[in-house]
């Protein structure tokens, strides 16, 4: 039996055997458990969204978005963090339906010259990893796009928090999980690098702007726009310390997206639905690519649980988080740094989703039971994203 054919049987048996959902709550019980969660968290500001069979059912935000206590509106601009890379996986399925790339092709295999001849930096400083630190570790060849959307390249989270600030490989590519934004990045060089001729050689940037186009996401970028200034979120960190919005000048696939909570609900909703991409690319998405054997997300290269202590159904999708639950399979996919608090968590039986975006990082203490109010007991393993949160996410 192929693999895509077995997949589809096992999320049909498991969707059979799954609780019924949970019936929404109205809009004002959302806006009181929100209100609750900020009030006991602290949280300054936090905007949310429900979907539900694919479409946009809710989108409301609350408190402040800065420090001068100017309202958080649903059109404010807020930083997605690492939920630009769920955005990076759609755009690169985007590229795998065009016949552009493929998930289990050597990245090498679209570039004009051996991944350790390029100098990257040259071509683009700071913005990939210093390629010629491969030198003499020749396992580079074997990473593909799909490793590279799973965590498994074995790189650490980012080159420069290596002790020595050089690029290395710390496992056999493709054959664990450990959270890894160096990855996205050599994807994103990989397409911007290569052929030309395979519909290659094109700006990230420019590739999601036109996936934002055509959703209407009209105040989203993966680069810093001036337009955002007049209303932009700055944010606080765990001491209730406000700090500045970066304004990141660079694409950087890993977390460089800037949004708002009404334009990220469409591509939220898009992406529940399977609107964009082939039937195969939606499938391909969301099914269990690699398991993951860690006990939590963080410390990068964390050692593999025994057998039995593994969690089970939990698995690195492309660009998401997939397990199984009470109500049947799901994904998920957090966005973290030192103001910011960001998840997107949706079921697949009934295309339901709850998205919230908080620029108080504090607000992560209430998302399991904000999801769990709004969705019912999804089994999203919190507590696995969670548990240790040394590295940004």
């Amino acid at each position: 039996m192929r693999p895509f054919a077995f997949c589809l049987m096992l999320l049909v048996a498991t969707s059979a055997s799954a609780r019924p959902a949970q019936k929404l709550p109205p809009p004002a019980a959302i806006d009181a458990q929100v209100n609750a969660a900020m009030a006991k968290t602290g949280a300054k500001g936090m905007a949310i969204a429900v979907i539900d069979k694919g479409k946009v059912a809710y989108v409301q935000a609350y408190g402040a978005r800065n420090a001068k206590g100017d309202p958080l509106l649903t059109d404010t601009v807020m930083y997605g963090a690492s939920l630009t890379k769920t955005v990076m996986a759609y755009t690169t399925l985007t590229l795998v339906d065009r016949g552009a790339i493929a998930l289990d092709t050597p990245i090498t295999a679209d570039l004009d010259q051996p991944l350790t001849a390029y100098d990257s930096n040259a071509i683009a400083p700071g913005k990939y990893g210093p390629y010629k630190d491969l030198i003499g570790d020749d396992r580079w060849w074997r990473i593909t796009p799909r490793m590279a959307l799973t965590h498994s390249t074995g790189f650490r989270n980012f080159w420069f928090l290596e002790p020595d600030e050089k690029l290395h490989i710390h496992f056999d590519p493709g054959t664990r999980f450990s959270y890894s934004g160096e990855g996205f990045s050599l994807l994103q060089f990989a397409i911007e690098n290569g052929r030309k001729a395979q519909g290659l050689g094109v700006d990230v940037g420019d590739l999601t702007g036109t996936i934002f186009a055509r959703l209407g996401m009209v105040r989203t970028s993966l680069k810093w726009r001036p337009d955002f200034s007049p209303n932009l979120a700055d944010g606080w960190n765990d001491k209730g310390e406000p700090v500045t919005h970066d304004q990141r000048s660079k694409v950087r696939v890993a977390g460089s997206m800037d949004t708002t909570i009404a334009d990220l609900s469409l591509f939220v909703a898009a992406l529940a639905r399977g609107d964009g991409l082939s039937p195969a690319s939606r499938a391909e998405m969301v099914r269990p690519s690699l398991p993951i054997a860690t006990a939590h997300q963080f410390p990068n290269l964390a050692p593999d649980l025994p057998v039995g202590q593994r969690r089970k159904g939990l698995a690195a999708g492309l660009g998401v988080i997939v397990f199984d639950g009470p109500q049947g399979h799901g994904f998920f996919k957090g966005g973290h740094d030192e103001q910011t608090a960001n998840t997107m968590v949706c079921i697949e039986r009934g295309q339901r989703c709850v998205l919230i975006l908080s620029n108080d990082v504090r607000a992560e203490a209430s998302y399991t039971d904000l999801v769990g109010f709004i969705l019912g007991d999804t089994g999203v393993p919190y507590d696995w994203e969670y548990g240790d949160h040394a590295g940004k996410s």
